[in-house]
């Protein structure tokens, strides 16, 4: 996958690469940390950059990494593409994407595991299709971020209902009130611009045996079963069919697995440097100086509302991980919402729903990066198309502004 440039009006521009970015963002973080010795300035970056939440997000990688190339090659991709495009017309692939990743995310609780499972398919429908391979990537994204915010067994409803002390089924009733509208509004969208996919002049056969390693990761991350035995049963499962089919030799599997991790490089570094960035920021009290100074300027029960999205929105901005970002505020979130009178249930619903916004639009938040890596496509080119983060990004700022359900409010 190449970071050099984005495509606009047709043409190739030069952007800044997001390692070459990140470096810099660095180098910096380390030099102007001038309180602590040089070493122990790097010691600090390199524990951030392998933390253990990190270093298991980085797993994930590799192993998405060899399972959609061991699944590409034994021709999977092509086989559930394939039978994608013969059950679903043309005009209602793109919000049959959506409808998809929103089922998958809401059942299995979440966007990385969604991300994993449905992005290979897009992309190969965008190439069957003609389709923008950013903007069907940007679907799945989009809904994986559905259930993130709504599922019950999402992290970041689990942490926001627990630091907020509200029942999940309350939170959820609040949440869904002000994202379901935003939902239907974007799956009208995708309909409309559905109505221009056409479908190929010609379908290839549909193998199940072939479409196998999808269902089975589906149904078991459905179930609940840990994302890396997911991915790791998929590997093995596309292996077995592999050789049984005469797709790749033993050794064979062992190449398609390493140019599929190998494929996954760019992004291990640019998630270290992150975690990196993030270990010196927490270092300098960083987080600490955001939350004291907003927090400062709070005055009414919608400026309540509204600090706390704003410091759940930047510490996720700094940590891009919205589990870590709802864990980091949760606690001076109550506090606020119990000295202006925020309802316990809005706050829960803030902190999932800005958290989400946000993760969703990063360029470098893991699920992004993830489906850049699998589609092939460069980072930046998806943030246009994700009307969903978007949308529901709007939706809670009306929320607020308009005091919105009232019962919560």
């Amino acid at each position: 996958m190449s970071l050099q440039g984005v495509a606009i009006d047709g043409k190739s521009v030069p952007v800044m690469p997001l390692t070459v970015a990140f470096l810099v963002a660095s180098i910096y973080a380390v030099a102007i940390s001038g309180d602590m010795p040089l070493k122990k300035r790097i010691d600090t970056y390199s524990r951030g950059a392998g933390a253990s939440d990190l270093l298991l997000m980085l797993w994930i990688y590799v192993l998405a990494g060899a399972f959609a190339s061991s699944a590409k090659a034994i021709g999977s991709i092509d086989a559930t593409v394939n039978l994608t495009l013969s059950v679903l017309p043309a005009n209602l692939i793109l919000p049959g994407l959506f409808l998809a990743a929103c089922f998958v995310s809401i059942s299995i609780g979440t966007s990385v595991g969604t991300v994993v499972a449905l992005v290979p398919i897009a992309a190969g429908i965008a190439s069957q299709t003609g389709a923008n391979t950013a903007l069907i990537t940007a679907i799945v994204v989009g809904g994986a971020y559905f259930g993130d915010n709504l599922s019950f067994i999402s992290d970041t409803t689990v942490v926001a209902t627990q630091t907020q002390h509200c029942k999940m089924s309350d939170k959820f009733r609040v949440n869904v009130m002000i994202v379901a509208p935003a939902a239907l509004l974007i799956l009208a969208i995708y309909a409309f611009l559905g109505a221009n996919v056409h479908a190929p002049a010609q379908t290839g056969d549909v193998s199940i045996v072939k479409v196998l390693p999808y269902i089975v990761v589906l149904v078991t991350a459905i179930i609940g079963m840990n994302v890396m035995v997911v991915l790791s049963l998929g590997i093995i499962l596309c292996g077995i069919i592999g050789l049984i089919a005469g797709d790749f030799g033993f050794y064979g599997w062992f190449i398609d697995m390493n140019t599929g991790i190998i494929g996954m490089g760019e992004m291990v570094i640019i998630a270290m440097m992150a975690g990196g960035m993030l270990g010196m920021i927490k270092r300098n009290g960083g987080i600490d100086y955001i939350i004291e100074r907003l927090t400062t300027r709070v005055h009414t029960r919608r400026g309540a509302e509204m600090a706390i999205a704003t410091l759940v929105s930047l510490v996720n901005i700094c940590t891009a991980n919205n589990t870590v970002a709802i864990l980091t505020v949760g606690g001076i979130s109550q506090k606020i919402g119990d000295k202006f009178g925020v309802d316990n249930r809005k706050a829960a619903s803030i902190l999932d729903t800005f958290s989400c916004c946000i993760q969703g639009i990063l360029p470098y938040s893991v699920q992004i990066l993830l489906a850049a890596g699998l589609s092939n496509v460069n980072p930046i080119d998806i943030i246009p198309y994700l009307y969903y983060p978007f949308a529901i990004g709007i939706a809670s700022v009306a929320a607020i502004i308009f005091r919105y359900p009232r019962r919560y409010s």
